[in-house]
């Protein structure tokens, strides 16, 4: 009978946040796999964790993986855990999660501190609906796409960022996105715990004299239905009404229905819209 992966949520900075669950599980295991086994072993050491340690991280995440489930496989159990927070979130765990679903193996999640929601439940931002977007792609061109995508994001938005890359991010967000809400969440459950809720224009500004320290979660409001109609009113009257139909007849609508489309998104009546068409 195969083990089972245990995902062990562990603290992202106050030490007193580790579940007693995942110290018991810990020691249980036959193997823990972190992703960095220097910064794991103080994490254990703090806990009298003894079990044997291996690495498990971006760089060997698919040869490792192959190791970790066969191992699983012969009936080892392990645990995976990362340098702070939740296995598998902006992390490769979700790629051993993977591997151990399509082989059968047994996976299971110890609930823990995770950066993201931590952050999000101190913004000040609506918590109805969010999205995760984690850390921001370093390709230009896919970089772009995901911003012209938040753009348009009604959900609140979570984002992480290291503090060498903070400035130019809060320049990329304000550029793409306007002057949105913002709140700078860095140190979390540290000591020095820092919530600073501001909007785009006015972290940069403090930014101008502040050096960022200290790893960030960004927490940005989505854009109101009222903002949300406004732009994609301004796309659509870039169009001229011609392109505005081809664009709806290329999904597959017929005339009728694509001219009633066009009406509703140019907030006019369809009688504007034949009489357009057929002025000629």
């Amino acid at each position: 009978m195969a083990g089972t992966l245990f995902l062990c949520a562990t603290p992202i900075g106050n030490l007193g946040d580790m579940s007693p669950r995942a110290v018991e599980t810990l020691r249980m295991v036959d193997l823990i796999a972190a992703e960095d086994t220097r910064n794991s072993i103080r994490l254990l050491n703090h806990f009298d964790v003894r079990t044997p340690m291996t690495s498990y991280h971006e760089y060997n995440k698919v040869e490792k993986g192959r190791q970790l489930t066969e191992q699983l496989l012969r009936g080892q159990n392990i645990a995976l855990i990362t340098d702070a927070g939740t296995p598998a979130i902006s992390d490769p765990g979700e790629i051993l999660v993977r591997m151990c679903q399509e082989k059968g193996i047994p996976v299971t999640s110890l609930p823990g501190p995770a950066a993201c929601v931590t952050a999000l439940t101190l913004s000040g931002l609506s918590t109805r609906r969010f999205c995760f977007e984690g850390f921001l792609p370093a390709e230009k061109k896919e970089k772009k796409a995901v911003l012209e995508e938040l753009s348009q994001e009604s959900r609140t938005i979570i984002i992480y960022e290291a503090p060498h890359r903070l400035i130019r991010t809060l320049e990329e967000l304000y550029t793409a996105l306007g002057n949105r809400r913002i709140t700078l969440c860095r140190e979390l459950t540290k000591k020095f715990e820092t919530v600073f809720p501001t909007t785009l224009e006015g972290a940069l500004e403090y930014y101008k004299t502040q050096e960022p320290r200290g790893e960030y979660v960004l927490v940005l409001e989505g854009l109101s239905p009222e903002q949300k109609r406004r732009c994609q009113i301004a796309e659509w009257e870039s169009m001229d009404i011609g392109e505005h139909m081809r664009y709806y007849e290329a999904q597959g609508m017929d005339n009728k229905a694509a001219m009633k489309q066009v009406a509703k998104d140019r907030g006019v009546g369809k009688r504007e819209i034949y009489a357009y068409l057929h002025k000629e």
